[in-house]
């Protein structure tokens, strides 16, 4: 958003999609919420609740949902106002510090677990062990999947084990790939780099889906020979619904999950971007409020 890199930012822009802080006002036809209480906000903060989607409980495909840095102030602000029901109950078990990126990097790993009905006794691969991966890595395996973690940094692998991965392998390699041929029931890709894609698909069993949450800006080609033979699907998703999210965050808090991060205070927020930009983040960066 910062850079405008999906077209759509508006400047001046206030940033800010992954907030953790406390209810200081609620309105009349606010529910489940009051002054103190302790809540989380993503990409979105609000939505028609009226259009077929937003019946449907899908609230996060809906055409007009409002994004909380889309034309308006986000989290670095001071205040964010956002719909109730787009607010998330955050559980004493949770750190609010690391509590902040489930709200969009998790709920964005989370949710296709949940759209595609991702079952324990699956086996599931995930590309790229960075800010969304590391993520999907301990979502998959304490939920009980056999996950195998594929990447291009050899310096990574180890990481990628302690964080619940079975086994890593280089996405590089072909003879890895040949190994795996038509062995993973789903592989989840979480970066944003282009990829040798009919290579994942190969590694695919019957009826097995490849599924992007990592916003890669090129198209994504692939055979359409190769997904018709094994009843094979190519598919994306976005961040989830509030009753997704909020069983994330439950999820979390029972299985002791959190992002790894690193805190900065908001009066260093330049240093805390520039060191997003050299891609040395390991492996959210959180901005903790010392000037409001």
């Amino acid at each position: 958003m910062l850079g405008n890199d999906w077209g759509f930012s508006a400047y001046p822009l206030v940033a800010g999609r992954e907030v953790v802080g406390t209810v200081t006002k609620a309105g009349p036809s606010v529910k489940r919420f009051k002054v103190g209480d302790r809540v989380g906000l993503g990409w979105h903060s609000g939505s028609c609740m009226a259009c077929t989607q937003c019946m449907a409980g899908d609230r996060n495909l809906c055409a007009t949902a409002e994004g909380t840095i889309v034309g308006r102030h986000g989290g670095f602000a001071d205040k964010v106002r956002c719909n109730w029901e787009w607010a998330t109950p955050i559980p004493e078990a949770l750190d609010p510090a690391s509590a902040g990126p489930l709200f969009c990097g998790g709920i964005t790993v989370f949710n296709p677990m949940v759209q595609f009905g991702v079952r324990p006794t699956d086996r599931v691969g995930v590309v790229g062990i960075g800010r969304l991966g590391h993520m999907a890595l301990q979502f998959l395996s304490k939920s009980g999947c056999e996950v195998v973690a594929f990447t291009s940094s050899e310096s990574k692998r180890a990481e990628a084990l302690k964080l619940g991965a079975h086994s890593a392998v280089s996405s590089t390699d072909t003879d890895e790939f040949k190994r795996l041929t038509g062995s993973l029931d789903f592989i989840m890709v979480t970066s944003n780099v282009t990829l040798p894609r009919d290579l994942f698909i190969g590694v695919l069993a019957p009826r097995g889906r490849l599924h992007f949450v990592g916003a890669v800006l090129e198209p994504v080609p692939v055979g359409a020979f190769s997904l018709i033979m094994g009843q094979k699907s190519v598919s994306g998703s976005p961040v989830g619904s509030p009753s997704t999210i909020a069983r994330m965050v439950n999820f979390c808090a029972r299985r002791s999950i959190a992002p790894i991060i690193e805190m900065f205070p908001m009066s260093r927020i330049n240093d805390a971007l520039e060191r997003l930009r050299s891609g040395k983040a390991r492996y959210r960066a959180v901005l903790e409020n010392d000037v409001g």
